[in-house]
């Protein structure tokens, strides 16, 4: 079998059935973000399902989201904490966050998640810790910024997720004017470096392409 894009998406489809089964709310929290006008840029089906696994596994109660776009991955998370535990999700798009909140109420987690409205700069020095489990899925040139808060709210054991740190490779180049690429370098420098996080990197192949996340714990 040749690894090619079609085959990524290919396999991507097949482990999504396995492990991710037909879910009404999820789907109708796509075609809403679609009917929207979103960009199709939510996290794919495995990878939700990690997020939610995450959660469960480090028995996080409260979540702190960056980036909720239109809902998905707040519903895997807001799932994963449980009728007693909290998502706060962050959303610098009103219209997004409209979104959202309608599909997080129709999946009948709703009552479970906080959606601020603002940018993350804005929004993030405002609230208080400690949160469980941190996922940043937002502008990448503020990823730095975001991990900073993310250590500030955080505590010892809290679960750090940063999605998008490949980016088909670009990451690697040293030559790149991208404020996203190099928004991405500093955050997986920073995740190396700092002392207040133990990390890796992973890479990914799949239905959102060559790509990868990298996970951290705070000590």
């Amino acid at each position: 079998m040749q690894s090619t894009p079609q085959t990524w998406r290919e396999v991507d489809a097949h482990l999504s059935a396995l492990f991710t089964p037909a879910d009404e709310a999820l789907d109708a929290a796509l075609s809403a973000q679609q009917e929207a006008g979103l960009p199709a840029i939510e996290v794919a089906p495995v990878a939700g399902k990690l997020l939610h696994l995450l959660a469960r596994m480090s028995g996080a109660r409260r979540v702190l989201e960056i980036g909720t776009l239109g809902g998905y991955s707040t519903i895997w998370l807001a799932r994963a904490v449980g009728p007693g535990g909290t998502v706060t999700t962050v959303e610098a798009e009103a219209g997004n966050a409209a979104v959202a909140r309608g599909s997080l109420d129709a999946a009948g987690v709703g009552e479970r998640v906080e959606i601020l409205v603002g940018r993350g700069e804005d929004v993030l020095p405002t609230l208080e810790g400690p949160f469980d489990l941190v996922f940043i899925d937002a502008d990448k040139e503020s990823n730095t910024l975001y991990l900073d808060h993310a250590a500030r709210l955080g505590r010892p054991g809290t679960v750090v997720v940063l999605d998008n740190v490949v980016r088909d490779g670009e990451i690697i180049r040293t030559d790149t004017h991208d404020a996203m690429v190099v928004g991405t370098q500093n955050a997986l420098r920073m995740l190396a470096e700092d002392p207040r996080f133990d990390a890796t990197a992973l890479q990914t192949v799949g239905l959102k392409g060559w790509d990868g996340f990298a996970l951290a714990l705070l000590v």
